[in-house]
């Protein structure tokens, strides 16, 4: 396996304005990613994509060369990730830096630790399309998720004669820390299609995702009362 570990930081958030370099527990959300990857590779093997001047400018106060700046076209509300990934790889690529493995590693999973990243690579095999972190759902399409059916009554959303939800079908959700992709795949589809996935699972303490300033206040106050350590 030979990866690139790519973080993506998007400078226009919405819903926490400016949260990647926002300091989170004294330091900027940025860095978490940035030393996970760290943990892992060298600088040279590690990608900051973004669109922001001053993201660039954190990452490089950190010590973090960052190769290029993210096209317009791929900064916006609807540039998808796909896309984002691609001009990466295609970058490399063009510099004859070839990788056969993306390791994309999101900002906003502060609790995610090397460790996490190690053990989701060490289920990665080259006939998967993807090893994904997941964390086991509290909601569950057998018991408590439910559809609205065409006469406008709910239904629940998959069939099943379940009086108990601990006797449900265990359901996974990605939880956003870690993605493991076979780049041979992401050159003929995008993630959404690929069928060979292989989940890596963490706790929900661990797979906190910092979308909305909600989020951001639950991960602080996790972090302060002991329940959980930020990666160092």
């Amino acid at each position: 396996m030979k990866p690139l570990f790519l973080i993506t930081a998007r400078g226009g958030s919405k819903g926490i304005p400016g949260k990647n370099i926002r300091p989170f527990l004294g330091k900027p959300l940025l860095y978490y990613a940035i030393d996970t990857a760290r943990a892992l590779a060298p600088d040279t093997d590690i990608c900051l994509s973004t669109d922001a001047d001053e993201i660039i400018r954190a990452a490089e106060a950190y010590g973090l060369s960052v190769p290029f700046k993210r096209p317009d076209q791929l900064a916006t509300d609807q540039s998808g990730s796909y896309e984002v990934m691609r001009h990466a790889v295609d970058f490399y690529r063009q510099q004859h830096r070839p990788y056969d493995t993306l390791v994309l590693l999101q900002p906003t999973s502060p609790f995610r630790t090397a460790q996490h990243v190690r053990d989701a690579m060490a289920l990665y095999a080259d006939e998967l399309d993807m090893v994904v972190s997941v964390t086991e759902s509290a909601s569950n399409p057998y018991y408590n998720l439910f559809e609205e059916r065409a006469d406008g009554f709910l239904e629940r959303s998959k069939t099943g004669n379940f009086s108990r939800r601990q006797d449900c079908p265990a359901v996974y959700a990605y939880n956003g820390a870690v993605y493991v992709i076979n780049l041979a795949s992401l050159a003929e589809k995008p993630l959404s299609e690929f069928s060979k996935v292989r989940k890596y699972v963490m706790s929900p303490h661990d797979s906190v995702d910092l979308d909305t300033p909600l989020d951001w206040a639950f991960a602080e106050f996790l972090a302060t009362h002991g329940s959980l350590t930020a990666n160092p």
